[in-house]
């Protein structure tokens, strides 16, 4: 199939799915757009650009011509049928406006180290709060660069100042499990609420969150890289400066926490302007990345169906399960992000679900040997906060492995395997919140 012949095959699928005409209307629509590709392509126009204006030119349809251009954003014809229209002007760079965000960051972070006299003193309250001096500042600039208005930029600034009081005014106990969870889970909360501002507050549309799982697919790639290359020139500066007699690590302790806060935005305007750049990167990743850990997944599944955990299970191993599990989540995520919806199944689709299903068995492993653990031991902070993330993963991993094998077999589109992930993506959000907000006092904040 030509690439228009298969364009039109998805723009006629689209239109059946979201319009309310009939079979035979939608075979009239169709044959006036085929009719207007070739007069475009009479004139002189490509095949590509004679389709892009015919859409355009569709008339009653232009609305939704221009939903179907959301859900497909990274078409050229998004260009033709948003403009103007729907979102407002980016600018090509903003390098000094995110330099700008990275910097207030920095020096927020390093405020805050001087207060708590980090390293010297170990302040449980810097802990908590750590994500609330840099959050704020990458929220702050999706709403500058998406130009929202008031009303919204105080709705995204809202639950930012609810978790401060929140986590400030409880009574933890110093180092304890409640507090510890507590900062742990509130980046996750926080990093929810920056997708607020991302998404230009548009919250229901599953296309919009499928954009902020991709962005946050290459903002992760592009931190690497950075925190890796400021590691790097770390260990050298250390280097250079030791025959001196200076103080090395006095330089590492105060540019060391200014670099990780500031680098979350600049690896955020990264992603704005170079996304061209990683989404050629995302399918070698995901390529790379997938075949690796289905084999490794369904090589542990196999090993621990046989052998079991044994006197092996502890919390340690627990750990590394759930770190494991989320990111085999995180790659799946990854992987349909940076997916093309409209090609059929293929071997990449069968190794991915080979990944889902050998993570579910060991979820569902792992969930046996933790319920039994809280039965002999019960219940703590940390043992329902991951029985909790377990549960919500095996519901996860479970629908995704139902959906991947109907698409995989034909039986249904690739488009129901998105619409799930992006559907579910909110009840992280809830969790964490709950973690954060439900836990401290229900345990005692101990």
């Amino acid at each position: 199939m030509s690439n228009v012949e298969s364009q039109v095959a998805e723009w006629r699928a689209y239109v059946e799915h979201a319009s309310n005409v009939n079979g035979r209307d939608v075979d009239e629509l169709e044959d006036h757009l085929r009719d207007q590709i070739a007069e475009l392509d009479a004139a002189g126009l490509t095949a590509d650009e004679a389709f892009i204006v015919a859409v355009k030119r569709m008339g009653d349809l232009d609305t939704l011509s221009r939903e179907f251009a959301r859900e497909h954003s990274g078409r050229l014809w998004k260009q033709l049928v948003l403009r103007d229209q729907d979102e407002p002007t980016r600018e090509t760079s903003g390098v000094f406006e995110a330099l700008l965000f990275a910097v207030a960051a920095a020096i927020a972070i390093q405020i805050a180290r001087i207060a708590a006299q980090f390293p010297e003193e170990q302040a449980g309250w810097l802990l908590r709060n750590a994500t609330l001096f840099v959050l704020p500042f990458l929220a702050g600039y999706f709403a500058r660069r998406r130009r929202l208005p008031l009303r919204q930029s105080l709705l995204t600034a809202a639950p930012f100042v609810i978790a401060a009081v929140v986590i400030n005014v409880y009574p933890f106990v110093e180092g304890s499990a409640t507090e510890l969870l507590v900062a742990a889970h509130l980046p996750v909360l926080l990093w929810f609420v920056v997708a607020y501002p991302y998404m230009s507050g548009v919250l229901r549309s599953h296309e919009r969150r499928m954009d902020f799982v991709r962005f946050t697919g290459e903002w992760f790639i592009y931190y690497v890289l950075i925190a890796l290359g400021g590691g790097v020139l770390l260990a050298l500066t250390t280097l250079i400066l030791e025959p001196s007699g200076a103080n090395a690590e006095r330089v590492i302790e105060w540019v060391l926490p200014s670099g990780a806060a500031g680098a979350v935005i600049v690896a955020a305007w990264l992603v704005e302007s170079k996304q061209r750049l990683v989404e050629n990167m995302a399918p070698v990743l995901t390529m790379l990345f997938t075949p690796l850990f289905a084999v490794m997944l369904a090589g542990a599944a196999v090993v621990y169906v046989v052998t079991g955990f044994g006197a092996a299970f502890d919390r340690e191993l627990l750990g590394v399960f759930d770190a494991l599990l989320v990111v085999v989540l995180g790659l799946v995520l990854y992987g349909i992000s940076a997916r093309d919806p409209s090609t059929p199944s293929g071997w990449m689709d069968r190794i991915q679900l080979l990944a889902v299903v050998s993570a579910l068995v060991l979820d569902v492993i792992v969930l046996g040997a933790m319920i039994a653990r809280i039965g002999e031991l019960g219940f703590t902070p940390n043992r329902t906060a991951v029985l909790g993330l377990n549960l919500l993963l095996l519901v996860s991993l479970a629908r995704t492995a139902w959906l991947s094998m109907r698409f995989v077999s034909g039986r249904s589109t690739f488009h129901h395997l998105e619409r799930w992930q992006t559907a579910y993506l909110p009840v992280f959000a809830l969790w964490a919140a709950t973690v954060v907000a439900v836990f401290p006092p229900l345990f005692g904040f101990i």
